[in-house]
């Protein structure tokens, strides 16, 4: 699987939520960012198309840029987490800008994933070229859902959002288990289609 210099170089910006008064929300979409400029490299360098010559099924072409993908999103998180923590240290006083990067914001952020995934990958896999309007389907939902997860913080009644505190943390972890479910499941659900789709490309 063809692998862009920018796919890292985005992966590493996970390291920007210890910016003050940034929206944290941009960390994945560039993480959406990344990938779409790698399947664009990956058409311009006929990635698609060498790996179908190649003695694999056609499932396990579209399994190999899943697992490319999720491998991008994870180290993304897991690159942000250290400078999260970091954060609450240096930076007190929450992020003016937003949500805080807390148990909360990587629970939307798992979801903000699958929104992508599950449009990017079927709609790219129909014709294994097209992806401009792949990416554009996806990240326009994608994009509002970021946006809603940055403006809800600033209601009084979703403070416990944009928090710290041991009990708002308590309170955030079931949106991190949606997160993680949702993202399990939409992986699957993406993968399943988009084979299924490939199957029936004639390159």
């Amino acid at each position: 699987m063809a692998a862009n210099p920018n796919l890292y170089i985005y992966t590493l910006l996970g390291v920007l939520v210890i910016v003050p008064a940034y929206p944290y929300g941009m960390v994945f979409l560039f993480g959406c960012l990344a990938l779409y400029l790698n399947f664009m490299y990956g058409r311009e360098t006929n990635d698609i198309y060498y790996t179908a010559l190649l003695p694999v099924k056609k499932r396990d072409t579209v399994k190999a840029k899943c697992l490319l993908m999720v491998l991008a999103q994870m180290t993304q998180l897991l690159i942000s987490l250290p400078f999260a923590v970091l954060r609450v240290h240096i930076l007190p006083g929450g992020n003016p800008a937003g949500i805080e990067a807390n148990v909360a914001y990587y629970g939307f952020g798992l979801i903000i994933y699958t929104i992508f995934n599950v449009v990017f990958l079927p709609q790219f896999f129909k014709t294994a070229y097209g992806i401009d309007k792949a990416f554009l389907l996806a990240i326009i939902p994608a994009s509002i859902v970021v946006i809603i997860m940055e403006v809800l913080v600033h209601f009084p009644l979703f403070a416990w959002l944009d928090s710290v505190a041991p009990d708002a943390l308590l309170r955030q972890l079931p949106i991190l288990a949606v997160g993680v479910v949702v993202y399990g499941l939409g992986m699957l659900f993406a993968y399943r289609i988009a084979a299924e789709r490939f199957e029936k490309v004639d390159l």
